[in-house]
């Protein structure tokens, strides 16, 4: 990626880039405003870029049964990379096409490892069909039919056979930035380890999985090279992503570390930073 000190930030960086083909958008923080609904103004964006041949990609971090958000809005951009790259979603049928799970002995290794390195991280997993979590482990919202139990019996029944998507590690009172980079140095070698909450909670998956190397394999698919791609992002799970594309922007509410490591800056999600640069590239064309 190249520095950001070369590209000072601003609302509306020029785009010094091929015509893209694809745009790759992230969700939470980056596409979605913060009451996690879409404006008018990116709703039309993003209709104007497929109408203009433009594909449009939503990686996300978030599963499948998280996506009512954009569903409505999806237009003929129906397909979704969620859980960081282990699933691949066509929102318009509802029905995974691809999927690249975490091996369980992996995660019980991340596991041990956490548990000893961190003392006080509980964990969940995301299933291909649910969500299953250990009795201190507090979940996002109430989910009565989520499985309780330790995540090692868990892990071991693997939801009944059902491939693991994500395992997620929560520790009440760390700092996020510490507690992946305590993470990573204790449990890296096992699995991928990234975050893109402003809480201590890490989202794990399987080694070499992440939102670039399936996005990687999207557009490997449509004959689309990571030149042709732009991408927006706004937390440490999408630094994979945006290293991988072309061209990458983050908006100005990003992480430091996305800021600091992004070719271009466009403006915060509140104020439509991602519909802005794709209808400048519309403009140009």
């Amino acid at each position: 990626m190249t520095s950001a000190t070369q590209h000072p930030p601003s609302p509306d960086s020029v785009l010094a880039a091929p015509v893209p083909r694809l745009i790759a958008t992230d969700l939470d923080g980056t596409l979605l405003r913060d009451d996690k609904t879409v404006s008018d103004r990116t709703i039309a964006a993003l209709a104007d870029a497929e109408a203009a041949g433009v594909e449009v990609f939503f990686v996300t971090g978030r599963p499948a049964r998280w996506m009512d958000v954009v569903a409505e809005h999806t237009a003929g951009h129906g397909m979704a990379i969620c859980a960081n790259g282990a699933a691949v979603y066509d929102l318009h049928r509802g029905r995974m096409l691809a999927c690249y799970p975490l091996d369980a002995r992996d995660a019980l290794s991340v596991v041990a490892a956490l548990r000893t390195t961190v003392p006080g991280t509980t964990f969940a997993v995301e299933l291909t069909g649910g969500f299953a979590y250990e009795p201190e482990y507090p979940p996002y919202a109430p989910m009565p039919e989520a499985l309780v139990a330790p995540v090692e019996e868990l892990l071991g029944a693997a939801g009944g056979g059902q491939p693991v998507l994500k395992l997620l590690a929560k520790h009440p009172t760390m700092d996020p930035d510490v507690f992946l980079r305590t993470a990573l140095a204790a449990a890296g070698q096992h699995a991928e380890i990234t975050r893109s909450s402003p809480s201590a909670l890490l989202e794990i998956s399987g080694t070499g999985v992440s939102k670039a190397t399936t996005l990687a394999r999207c557009c490997a698919d449509r004959g689309i090279s990571a030149e042709e791609v732009v991408a927006f992002g706004d937390m440490p799970n999408d630094l994979a992503m945006l290293s991988w594309a072309g061209t990458s922007y983050a908006v100005a509410n990003a992480h430091p570390d996305v800021l600091a490591a992004t070719t271009h800056h466009t403006a915060a999600n509140e104020d439509d930073g991602v519909a802005r640069v794709i209808e400048r590239i519309l403009a140009a064309r």
